[in-house]
């Protein structure tokens, strides 16, 4: 796997699907979760750790993170029913992620423009879980 591929500002975040490897396209969820998780931990470090946004940035970064870890494990599920689980609570975490993205946008009006880009991403990643899930009942 690839982890050369790290966001370090805003104008690389706003293209980090287009600028993966030759190799991966933006429907490689193992790596798009990575990497999704990466970006958040590189904005939470550039933030001052205030009392305000400091329980919010925790949150924020488990729930980021736990897509991915998440993901991982879906896609080592013992049965299908296993596996619809995991994706379920991928979607989830995306979902929980996409409150502690507008809370954080709050909290750090300076980052708003940023934070959108993670939103819009985690709103992909929310839909593109939800058709997995709902694909799966049929």
């Amino acid at each position: 796997m690839n982890f050369e591929f790290k966001i370090s500002n805003f104008e690389s975040i706003k293209n980090f699907r287009m600028n993966e490897s030759k190799n991966k396209t933006k429907y490689d969820l193992e790596e798009r979760t990575a990497l999704f998780g990466e970006n958040v931990i590189s904005l939470c470090k550039r933030l001052k750790i205030t009392t305000v946004n400091r329980s919010i940035v925790s949150q924020l970064v488990r729930s980021s993170t736990s897509i991915g870890a998440n993901y991982m494990e879906a896609n080592g599920a013992s049965s299908k029913k296993d596996f619809r689980n995991k994706i379920y609570i991928c979607k989830k975490e995306t979902q929980e992620t996409k409150h502690w993205l507008r809370m954080l946008s709050q909290a750090e009006p300076t980052y708003k423009k940023e934070i959108q880009v993670l939103w819009k991403e985690a709103q992909e990643l929310t839909l593109i879980f939800g058709k997995i899930v709902s694909s799966l009942k049929q």
